[in-house]
């Protein structure tokens, strides 16, 4: 068939117009092959990092494989990586510009909605043993009953021994849950309410055991049982869950979705899936004009509060420590001018269009699953209220950069003005002078216990970030 030559008007519309790409349609058939390799590998990091301890240790890893040294034993700057309380982790190369000159910055978060246990959650009721549970971040809590938990954590005993916690992730373990109420009896209780109402925290209790340790005249015996295994299998009493921090997780690895395995369901992409991504970038980089840092923060999901978030003094220390070692000295006046002539991207995921819910999104500006890097400029609610808005000429110069490297991208906001918003790390990173724009991987079911990304996406975010600290 003979190939339609476009009309004056046709080939005007192209030039003038704007229509984002199907990333598929214009990848070459070796970025294909590259995608699929690049969307096996994050699968591995996902199924081991379940926790933000857990993925500081497999970024580490990551990094010391990579020829990457600790930061805290350097005496000079070469590709280092630092570690704050073991729950944020930064990864740096040095550019051949001065520090003072700026730096390029991709971060991510590592914290993901979960539910945690309580300080006191061991509790015997019905015969049966509980753990009494708060969750964490945004979730619908109906999302978290009724399927198989794995639990993960850290002890830190009065003696100040640590003790890790992994339970329920193998094949051959079993897992926990939390039970829900069968719907012959749960019309008034929880089918009269709102959404939002039907399930209270309160009632989130994880079923932990159903076996009794002496005879009827042993008190709670159902609850020493559980005490019981947990003494034996990691040392720990129950004191110990008052300087500890457990998580309950989805339990099982990432899978890939759809009969074609186009896309992959995991728990956690919102935001491993960036902090992977733009750690995987700076690993890699060589020599790059401008200094590249990919941070991996923790709190975003809480509102980015406490000492391992992005609001914390952290970056000031590391900002200091990098200049000390490059020989420059770390006064106020050399902290903040690196600070105001950084160029970030904060590397967070966005809503895709959801076909089944029409109604909350707006077509011309949402995000598409499988048409490339989400490119957010701005974020918060209603009237901009708790944005970070990037400015044209920091906007204007990404796409350049994007456009140069061939990178497919789409602009995208948080679903419509009265209907959707939110927040990432971007505002705080503006308050220290940064330039900084939301970009990221779009997600279906963002915030559930299975989030679904596409394959396509998670490449050319890999190749945004790559261009982007690449870029002079």
């Amino acid at each position: 068939m003979a190939k339609k030559t476009k009309t004056k008007l046709e080939k005007l519309a192209d030039k003038l117009g704007y229509k984002p790409r199907l990333a598929w349609d214009v990848m070459t058939q070796a970025d294909k092959k590259a995608a699929q390799k690049f969307a096996a590998e994050y699968m591995r990091f996902m199924a081991a990092a379940k926790t933000e301890r857990l993925a500081v240790i497999e970024m580490v890893a990551l990094a010391k494989r990579a020829g990457f040294k600790d930061l805290a034993r350097s005496k000079t700057v070469g590709r280092v990586f630092s570690v704050f309380r073991n729950k944020t982790v930064a990864v740096f190369v040095p550019g051949q510009k001065p520090l003072t000159e700026g730096l390029r910055l991709v971060a991510g978060h590592i914290d993901c909605p979960r539910i945690d246990l309580k300080a006191r959650p061991v509790f015997e009721d019905a015969d049966l043993a509980w753990l009494k549970t708060q969750y964490y971040g945004g979730i619908k809590k109906f999302q978290w009953l009724a399927r198989p938990l794995a639990l993960h954590g850290v002890v830190i005993t009065s003696s100040g021994k640590t003790v890790r916690v992994s339970f329920g992730e193998k094949d051959n373990e079993p897992v926990l849950t939390i039970p829900d109420l069968l719907p012959h009896l749960a019309r008034k209780i929880q089918g009269e309410k709102k959404l939002s109402e039907a399930i209270e925290g309160e009632r989130m209790n994880v079923l932990i055991g159903g076996l009794p340790l002496g005879d009827k005249e042993t008190k709670e015996r159902f609850k020493l049982h559980v005490l019981n295994v947990l003494h034996d299998k990691y040392g720990i009493t129950e004191s110990d869950f008052v300087s500890a921090e457990f998580q309950l997780v989805p339990a099982g690895g990432p899978r890939e979705v759809g009969l074609d395995g186009s896309m992959i369901g995991a728990y956690g992409h919102d935001d491993r899936v960036c902090a992977y991504t733009g750690l995987r970038t700076v690993l890699e980089v060589k020599k790059p004009t401008y200094g590249a840092l990919a941070l991996g923060l923790d709190k975003e999901e809480i509102g980015s509060e406490g000492a391992s978030s992005a609001r914390s003094w952290m970056l000031h220390r590391l900002v200091a420590d990098l200049l000390r070692l490059t020989g420059i000295e770390p006064s106020y006046d050399n902290v903040t001018r690196t600070m105001m002539n950084v160029r970030a991207l904060s590397a967070d995921v966005d809503a895709a269009v959801d076909p089944n819910y029409p109604e909350v999104h707006e077509k011309y500006n949402n995000a598409r699953m499988g048409y490339g890097v989400c490119l957010t400029r701005h974020t918060g609610h209603g009237g901009k209220y708790g944005a970070s808005e990037a400015d044209a000429e920091f906007v204007g110069w990404l796409r350049g950069v994007w456009d140069k490297a061939g990178v497919v991208w789409q602009p995208a906001v948080m679903g419509k003005v009265d209907e959707g918003g939110g927040g990432t790390v971007a505002k705080f990173l503006a308050q220290l002078g940064m330039r900084v724009v939301d970009t990221g991987t779009p997600v279906l079911g963002m915030h559930s216990p299975f989030e679904v990304i596409h394959k396509a996406d998670l490449y050319q975010v890999y190749r945004s970030f790559d261009a982007f600290l690449a870029a002079e």
